[in-house]
């Protein structure tokens, strides 16, 4: 094996593991998982979850300290992420009338995921 894609493997099981916890997170917030690791034509969707009448798409990013953790969700990828949550809105119309919010939870090591609730707006 390969040192790449060694680090590769570690850094996609420490991502599988900070959306797990996220989920986590969010159950003891209230919140109810409607769907993870949703994949659209326009993209991934880390996390889906409706509290209320408030649908929250939830983008996961793990790093190593918090600083780059923060800096990791670019305008491109918001984009994908507002294209993805409507095609997802298309798929499921009985939450056409719920307010749709994207956050972002941010996960470090030996650390409680921080949760950005409405991060950007589309």
């Amino acid at each position: 094996m390969t040192a790449p894609t060694a680090l590769r493997r570690r850094a996609e099981g420490f991502g599988r593991f900070a959306e797990q916890l996220c989920r986590l997170a969010l159950r003891l917030k209230g919140y109810r998982i409607l769907d993870s690791r949703l994949r659209t034509p326009m993209g991934e969707i880390d996390i889906v979850a409706r509290r209320g009448t408030t649908l929250a798409v939830v983008e996961v990013k793990a790093r190593a300290d918090w600083a780059s953790a923060s800096e990791a969700v670019s305008a491109r990828q918001r984009g994908r992420l507002a294209r993805a949550a409507h095609v997802y809105l298309a798929a499921h119309p009985q939450y056409a009338g719920y307010a749709l919010r994207f956050d972002v939870m941010l996960v470090t090591p030996w650390s409680w995921p921080r949760h950005l609730e409405d991060a950007w707006r589309v």
